[in-house]
């Protein structure tokens, strides 16, 4: 039984780290200032645009979901031929269409995919299942890493499928965003008023940078500090801390908007490395995606990571 695994591009993992693993990128369809791209996790791409400054504010960017007809395609000519079973792990629900439009797709999948099959000399039937991650960039790789390392184990359909779904709840996420009126600007677009307009200037003005923390989608400021590197800071000891006390899989995903020299240059970031490696643990760093970064605004940061209950504050 061959089992393939499917996450889309708001999930954020190394280049190698998904090629290595066969992971299958669902695109999303990135518009920026009336331009059209397709955001397919290519790392070339993903670099030409942190370097040409699409991604960075005064430019309009919005992220379309595939349609369900787009998305049923590509499940019938690349999943459907290639697997016996496939999982697809999609964005929070509760921040996208990519569930939905997948979810459809799957349906009509599974009303046609014999003539397929056959027609590329797979025998036997094919059984899907759309998954919401209830998480977002970062913490949809934790996700999906530890979704492959299950597949590893051989476990029954239902069994891996409850494994996963299981899992979602306890994976912690931080956020580090760099410009509060971005993600207020976008938040306002998509019709979300959780962050106002006098929060974004007042960050602006004071330059108060977040430490936005929490399960899934459910983060809250934690920590506001003066500077993006003493946020950084905080994060790395939050994450060090945890790695040190036991993870409950040894992955630490770590997603950056911004490119590679300023990414080495993140304060803590060797003490991480350095943590991991003691631990046993492996360090999924990488560029934030096109997605991603349209989603949170460039130059902002996230971490994952799956541990038992416990506080921010617990590890500063």
């Amino acid at each position: 039984m061959r089992v393939g695994l499917i996450v889309d591009s708001a999930c954020d993992l190394p280049y190698e780290f998904s090629r290595k693993n066969d992971l299958f990128v669902l695109p999303v369809t990135a518009v920026i200032d009336g331009q059209t791209y397709i955001d397919e996790h290519d790392p070339v791409r993903t670099q030409e645009f942190y370097q040409s400054g699409l991604l960075q504010k005064g430019h309009h960017a919005e992220t379309q979901a595939f349609t369900p007809e787009q998305i049923h395609d590509l499940f019938m000519e690349k999943i459907v031929t290639e697997y016996d079973v496939a999982f697809c792990e999609t964005v929070a629900r509760s921040r996208s269409l990519i569930f939905q439009n997948a979810t459809e797709a799957m349906n009509s999948v599974m009303s046609h995919y014999q003539e397929a099959r056959k027609a590329a000399g797979r025998e036997g039937k094919f059984s899907m299942r759309v998954i919401d991650s209830k998480q977002i960039f970062a913490g949809q790789g934790l996700l999906a890493a530890h979704t492959l390392k299950l597949i590893d184990q051989k476990l029954s359909k239902n069994a891996l499928r409850n494994e996963v779904e299981e899992f979602t709840g306890k994976i912690y996420t931080c956020v580090i965003p760099r410009d509060l009126h971005y993600i207020r600007e976008r938040a306002r677009r998509r019709g979300d008023k959780s962050i106002s307009a006098f929060g974004a200037f007042l960050g602006k003005a004071l330059n108060i940078t977040p430490v936005v923390f929490g399960q899934g989608t459910d983060g809250k400021p934690v920590a506001k500090t003066r500077s993006f590197d003493a946020s950084v800071e905080k994060v790395m000891n939050y994450a060090i801390g945890r790695v040190e006390a036991g993870l409950l899989t040894p992955y630490v995903c770590l997603s950056c908007g911004m490119n590679w020299t300023e990414i080495e240059e993140l304060p803590g970031l060797n003490r991480l490395r350095d943590a991991c490696e003691a631990a046993g643990v492996e360090l999924l760093l990488s560029q934030m995606g096109i997605t991603s970064s349209i989603y949170v605004g460039p130059g902002s940061l996230c971490l994952a990571l799956a541990a038992e209950p416990h506080q921010f504050s617990d590890f500063q």
